[in-house]
């Protein structure tokens, strides 16, 4: 239990031996009060989500000039005009507030894991190897701590995973230290027609296919899980989304930080704390657990192919997660993170394309075939776009 909490905070524990982690926070990143009293949270890490929100409030680049022009808006206004504006901003809801939305109260209609069936294939089963995933190729798509979590941890068990990554697209370098041991690195444009083609053909050689897209974004870039199914007939196509793919919000953004916000967390926390400016969960446990439960979707909808044939669409979301684990109760006065204390014992160190990497080791137990990562952590595009031979 202890090591599982830990590794929920993985993205806070790795480190480059030698040097200091750089602060993955935005300087205007975090949470403001607005005219009305409320409260607002702004994700600006991306620089166009950053450039953006100063463009909307018409303001300087600093927390004091954001807070000042956030004090003309209410923060529902404020949430509803970002989202209008392809940014990423949430107003704090309570637990109430939340499941009086509409769209809180569609996301527990859908399941925690959702699969289903979305093509015909002849059953096919692993090639032998000495691990659980050995021969199993994985193409990820995503960025971030979820997407990213659900490919590392396939990759510990052996699978060959390929990370597609766009070199014009922004990524947060500290996650892709911690989330890119044992993964392949390739970059592909896929509003490039080559991009595309290259990932067409790497998918006709696949057997999950991982996208954090906002959704309907990619299916425009002619990879919806129909288009997987066609290509690839028995392809497990997993979806990962903020919002889910029911409700109001299906096609909204968002990050952990802000579903927190949104969904009730902040403030069911700070009301156990006492205060009433939001207080997140210790960890970015929405990320996390929708990462693992990816990666246990995509496995079950792998042992669905090997079975009974078929082409298998999964689907996670970070908000129902939240709901899931809002459902199991909480301890009294909140949650808190464990003791960091001395972590030695689930550390591991390696060499990698950064330096010598110290990192938090998977905390999967297993007698015959023991989690590892066999391949290094190396930068975004390090390696060409094919699989391995």
């Amino acid at each position: 239990m202890r090591h599982a909490a830990i590794e929920f905070l993985s993205e806070h524990r790795v480190s480059i031996v030698g040097t200091m982690p750089e602060d993955p926070w935005d300087a205007i990143a975090g949470a403001y009060q607005c005219g009305d009293g409320r409260w607002v949270r702004l994700h600006t890490n991306f620089p166009h989500h950053r450039d953006g929100m100063l463009k909307l409030l018409a303001c300087d680049y600093s927390k004091q000039a954001v807070g000042d022009a956030l004090r003309q808006w209410t923060a529902f206004d404020l949430e509803d005009a970002a989202a209008k504006a392809g940014l990423v901003a949430s107003a704090m809801r309570s637990f109430a507030e939340w499941d009086a939305h509409p769209h809180g109260q569609a996301v527990p209609t859908v399941p925690v894991v959702r699969i289903t069936r979305i093509g015909d294939a002849p059953a096919r089963g692993l090639p032998p190897g000495p691990r659980p995933l050995s021969g199993v190729r994985v193409l990820d798509l995503t960025r971030v701590i979820a997407g990213p979590v659900c490919g590392r941890t396939l990759a510990a068990h052996g699978a060959d995973v390929l990370a597609i990554a766009s070199p014009k697209v922004p990524n947060l370098p500290r996650l892709v230290t911690d989330t890119g041991r044992g993964k392949l690195t390739a970059d592909l444009d896929l509003r490039d027609p080559g991009g595309r083609e290259t990932l067409e053909s790497l998918l006709r050689d696949a057997d999950i296919f991982v996208q954090g897209y906002r959704p309907g974004a990619i299916a425009g870039l002619g990879f919806s899980p129909q288009d997987a199914a066609r290509i690839r007939p028995g392809i497990v196509y997993v979806s990962l989304s903020a919002y889910g793919h029911v409700g109001p919000w299906a096609d909204k953004r968002g990050f952990d930080s802000l579903v927190q916000t949104s969904s009730g967390f902040n403030h069911a926390e700070a009301e156990a704390a006492g205060q009433t400016a939001p207080k997140p969960l210790p960890a970015q446990a929405l990320d996390h657990g929708s990462g693992y439960l990816l990666a246990f979707g995509a496995l079950a909808a792998l042992h669905r192919r090997m079975t009974e044939g078929g082409s298998w669409h999964v689907q996670v979301s970070l908000v129902r997660t939240g709901r899931w684990l809002r459902d199991i109760g909480r301890v009294p006065n909140g949650l808190a993170a464990p003791p960091m204390g001395d972590t030695d014992d689930l550390m591991e160190e390696s060499d990698s394309g950064f330096g010598r990497l110290r990192a938090v080791r998977h905390s999967a137990r297993m007698a015959e075939t023991p989690p590892r990562w066999d391949r290094p952590c190396e930068p975004l595009g390090t390696h060409p776009a094919a699989w391995p031979t």
